[in-house]
């Protein structure tokens, strides 16, 4: 069995729990947001198969993997597969979306090589995760207290990492965002009090957002995409010179 596997069930049952959709209800708008306009023919989403992160993508073919065989038909998932060995030709896939796969696995950075592989040119990758520098984050690193995410803090993989392992790799990233910064109370009358959080969290510290959303574009270099050139200059033809005659009329005149 996967090392990922516990910690991503244990992440869906969480996600049920009101702040566990808190969070899903603000990553479901980035996400929206980010793969709305990306067009293709293939679209996979790794990871949570209950949770339909492509409904506002436009893309026929829509995929979704379970980890395992049990319950995969309940959580709605079409094929089972780990991510860090994807069933996909490379370049075969156009949107990738991976919901908080690299915190739960023991190699985050073979799942991103992995999604590299099977992406096409141009292919756009999108990734959510926790902040481990959040106030969520910091409640697990004090001694005492219970852990407030499914999701150790020593894995979840913070934004600046990210971003390294991105130049390291052939992506680019294209834009991103933190938020939820309410505290992650267990009821939800008392979400709903710190419902003001997010706009002063979002304004004024807006790098402690308990989780991100990030979506970056695999560029191949030296690649140039050709196509009808309607802009190309029309061949010149150069005239020939008319003889109009007007010598000879003259000729005719003076006889």
């Amino acid at each position: 069995m996967p090392a990922y596997q516990p910690i991503i069930l244990e992440l869906a049952e969480w996600l049920e729990t009101p702040p566990g959709k808190y969070v899903r209800s603000w990553e479901q708008a980035q996400v929206d947001a980010m793969v709305g306009n990306v067009f293709g023919y293939h679209a996979i989403q790794v990871g949570l198969p209950h949770w339909d992160l492509l409904q506002s993508n436009r893309i026929p073919c829509k995929v979704r993997t379970h980890p395992e065989h049990e319950n995969a038909a309940e959580a709605g998932a079409v094929l089972v597969a780990e991510p860090e060995r994807l069933p996909f030709e490379s370049g075969s896939v156009d949107l990738l979306v991976l919901p908080h796969v690299l915190e739960c696995s023991a190699d985050p950075h073979r799942i991103l090589r992995e999604a590299e592989r099977v992406l096409v040119p141009e292919g756009r990758v999108v990734i959510s995760g926790f902040n481990p520098w959040s106030l969520w984050g910091a409640s697990d690193r004090i001694p005492g207290l219970d852990p407030l995410l499914p999701v150790p803090v020593h894995m979840q993989v913070s934004l600046p990492r990210l971003k390294d392992w991105f130049k390291l790799l052939s992506f680019e990233l294209d834009r991103g965002r933190f938020g939820c910064y309410r505290p992650a109370c267990s009821d939800q009358a008392w979400l709903d009090r710190w419902a003001f959080m997010d706009k002063a969290g979002d304004r004024w510290w807006p790098v402690c957002g308990a989780v991100y959303v990030v979506s970056a574009i695999k560029r191949v270099a030296g690649m140039r995409l050709v196509g009808p050139n309607w802009k190309a200059a029309r061949k010149r033809v150069r005239r020939q010179a008319v003889v109009t005659g007007r010598h000879s009329v003259q000729k005719t005149r003076h006889r």
